[in-house]
C-alpha cells in the first residue's frame, strides 16, 4: 500500500520530526557563526605582492582577532595591521619588537645590529633604512617580498593598537 504523505511529509524532510528543537538549532548555529566570521576570525584578502611567496594576491585568508590577548605579537608571526578605514587591513610579518633597534642594510633586516635569519625571504633587492628605535608599544613590520623596489612596498613600525591579530592561512 502506498502512502500519500504530500505537505506533511516535505515540512517532516526539512525540519525534522521536531521542528521546534531544528529552529533553535538553526539559530545558534547562526549566531555561533555570526560571531565567529564576524569578530574573532576576520576574513581578509590579500592584494598586492608584498608578501610573496608566502600569501599571493587575491588570496583569501583568515585573522584570528583573539591570538594576541594574552600575549604579544613574535617576531616571525604574520599579522593584519589596521590603517586608516575598518576596511583598510595590511598584511605584514613582525621582524621587530618593542625597544629594538631596526635597520635594512642591503636588503638584510638588522635587530639590535645582528641580522635577522628569515629563510621565508626568497629575493632581496639592496634596501636601505638608517637604524630607528621601537618604543614600548611598537613593532617593526615588513613584507617577505624583499625583491620589489624599496619605494613600493610599505613597511615600517606599527603601533600594538594597529594590530589587529594573527594571520591564520
Amino acid at each position: 500500500m502506498v502512502y500519500d504523505q504530500g505537505v506533511p511529509g516535505v515540512r517532516r524532510l526539512i525540519f525534522g520530526t521536531n521542528p521546534r528543537r531544528t529552529a533553535v538549532r538553526v539559530l545558534v548555529l547562526g549566531a555561533v557563526s555570526v560571531l565567529t566570521f564576524g569578530w574573532i576570525l576576520i576574513p581578509v584578502r590579500a592584494e598586492g605582492i608584498s608578501m610573496m611567496p608566502t600569501y599571493r594576491s587575491g588570496s583569501l585568508n583568515l585573522v584570528n582577532r583573539l591570538a594576541f590577548v594574552m600575549r604579544p605579537p613574535q617576531r616571525g608571526e604574520i599579522v593584519a595591521i589596521q590603517l586608516a578605514g575598518p576596511h583598510v587591513v595590511y598584511i605584514k610579518r613582525v621582524v621587530g619588537l618593542p625597544g629594538e633597534r631596526v635597520s635594512i642594510e642591503e636588503g638584510t633586516v638588522r635587530v639590535n645590529g645582528r641580522p635577522l635569519q628569515e629563510p621565508y625571504v626568497r629575493n632581496r633587492s639592496p634596501w636601505k633604512l638608517d637604524e630607528v628605535t621601537l618604543g614600548p608599544d611598537e613593532y617593526f613590520l615588513v613584507g617577505d617580498n624583499r625583491g620589489m623596489r624599496e619605494e613600493e612596498h610599505d613597511f615600517g613600525r606599527a603601533h600594538r593598537s594597529r594590530i589587529i591579530g594573527k594571520v591564520l592561512f
